[in-house]
């Protein structure tokens, strides 16, 4: 047998690669950072090549560590798809999705629904959680994130660039639009917000979608109503709550049914695309490629829309 670089040394690398910090990779593996940095140098000696440029806390890989860093991942994903395949025997096969909490319910699950008709014997399970996971400790077949950047040596296919645009429900416009389809002259409290948290700066505001309609209004979110999460701004709308800048994947099913209606065409893009990422192993499974196909499925035009803003 070939010579192999020794395994736990090589485990530590994957994890460390993709967290982008020993700390973070001590947490993930159960162990201390001098035990997973120990590890780094093992495998540095081995391969006679530097793997990582230190910094304080931070790690960036160096070209020689880019270069192995796809295979290892590869290659570690393969030996947990083996391991799932011996554990489960001639059980049928289980999809597992792993996908953000503002996703799970508006997006995925209605491709989810299309993807039993295809498979209706299927077994699947979704987790809902934020990034970063572990796609092969974690047996996950598919991975939604927010991004292209989170996962590199993984296989990786951009499903779609949302984009949002003032939504709200009939009923609600009816009472407080006053047969003008602008949005510039309506009281700070009516605009719902959405904070998409720490980790995100490129998300679209108000400020922004005013902009981008012509105007330099900027509601202040702290007189409006505020949640924490996009699905929840539609849920939001949806029940009468405010106007919100929905997703347009997340709001389609609600324009259609017309229990949302739009009251503009003008848009703004997310800052970066929803992405799916998955082992190279697992990516030409049937059930995996068909909820890829699905979810790249571009959304319809706007439903319902009421008039161009002013």
């Amino acid at each position: 047998m070939e010579r192999l670089p020794p395994l736990n040394a090589i485990k530590a690398f994957e994890v460390a690669a993709r967290a982008g910090s020993f700390t973070l990779a001590a947490t993930e593996l159960g162990v201390s950072s001098a035990a997973v940095s120990q590890q780094i140098r093992n495998l540095e000696t081995w391969f006679g090549k530097q793997l990582f440029v230190r910094s304080g806390n931070r790690i960036t890989l160096t070209d020689a560590g880019h270069a192995i860093y796809p295979q290892t991942a590869r290659a570690l994903g393969d030996i947990a798809a083996i391991g799932q395949r011996m554990l489960e025997g001639g059980l049928r096969t289980r999809l597992v999705v792993s996908v953000p909490f503002s996703l799970a319910e508006l997006w995925l699950a209605p491709k989810l629904a299309e993807l039993l008709d295809a498979f209706p014997q299927m077994a699947i399970d979704v987790r809902v959680e934020d990034d970063p996971v572990d796609l092969m400790r974690q047996n996950i077949d598919l991975r939604i994130s927010y991004g292209d950047y989170h996962y590199p040596g993984l296989k990786l296919v951009r499903l779609v660039h949302d984009d949002v645009l003032p939504v709200c429900a009939p009923e609600f416009w009816h009472r407080h639009g006053n047969g003008d389809p602008g949005l510039a002259d309506l009281h700070e409290s009516l605009f719902i917000h959405t904070n998409w948290g720490p980790n995100y700066a490129s998300h679209p505001t108000w400020a922004d979608w005013f902009a981008a309609s012509g105007g330099s209004r900027s509601p202040d979110p702290s007189h409006g109503r505020r949640v924490g999460l996009s699905s929840l701004a539609i849920t939001s709308a949806r029940l009468g709550l405010g106007i919100a800048l929905g997703q347009r994947v997340m709001a389609r099913a609600d324009l259609e049914a017309g229990r949302l209606i739009a009251l503009s065409s003008v848009s703004v893009r997310l800052g970066h695309p929803y992405c799916a990422f998955m082992p190279p192993a697992k990516a030409d499974r049937a059930d995996v490629a068909g909820l890829v196909e699905l979810l790249t499925k571009a959304a319809p035009a706007t439903c319902g829309q009421v008039g161009a803003p002013r």
